[in-house]
């Protein structure tokens, strides 16, 4: 197959957001918004308790009136951790290295969010690049909408197209998409069996290509 498109997570993929997030606040001013909302069953992951418990309850919000409210409340604790990111190792090379082919971020944080991070870690013409953030109206990955909607943004059919990401809710997303995947775990184990691994960004980027 030859790949015409590269799918990438940010948080933990691109650049690690995650760690200098604080999720247990997240959560909680999330939830006292939630309401009566139910999170549901979401793939298991190695993320924090508290960052998984404000991801799937953006999964239950998904399409109802108290989207917006849930993610604004997770959403400034992310902004708040943009300053104190770092790079993941290999972003500037893998970049580099994938600059010929048409890319898109699919994240489970907002656009907002997604270009202040890329643009913090001086991410060379990231401005250019569609980002398909948590919105209204989209299901956040697990789910494959992201992905599809990224395809079409890049002219591409999705089984032309490698995700790139760190965990299991990327992978899923890429099945239930139909595109390739890679996964660049940051804890050893943590994905199924038989799931093509590499061992940083920038030999993901290689072997989605085929290098």
């Amino acid at each position: 197959m030859r790949v015409r498109a590269l799918l990438f997570d940010l948080d933990r993929t691109l650049v690690d957001v995650q760690s200098v997030t604080d999720y247990a606040a997240a959560r909680l001013d999330a939830e006292a918004v939630a309401g009566d909302l139910v999170p549901p069953e979401v793939p298991g992951t190695d993320w924090t308790p508290d960052t998984v418990a404000s991801m799937a309850l953006l999964v239950a919000c998904a399409g109802h009136p108290r989207w917006a409210a849930v993610s604004a409340a997770i959403e400034e604790h992310e902004r708040a951790a943009v300053a104190g990111s770092t790079a993941m190792p290999g972003l500037a090379e893998a970049w580099r290295e994938s600059d010929g082919v048409p890319r898109a971020v699919v994240t489970l944080l907002t656009e907002d969010v997604t270009r202040r991070v890329l643009a913090r870690h001086g991410v060379a013409g990231a401005d250019r690049v569609p980002v398909l953030g948590r919105e209204a109206g989209r299901r956040p990955k697990p789910a494959p909408d992201g992905l599809l909607a990224a395809c079409v943004r890049l002219g591409v059919r999705p089984e032309d197209a490698v995700m790139i990401g760190d965990s299991t809710w990327d992978l899923e997303a890429a099945r239930a998409a139909g595109t390739g995947f890679v996964g660049v775990p940051v804890t050893a184990g943590s994905m199924p069996p038989g799931t093509t691994l590499a061992a940083d960004l920038l030999d993901a980027v290689r072997v989605a290509l085929g290098d």
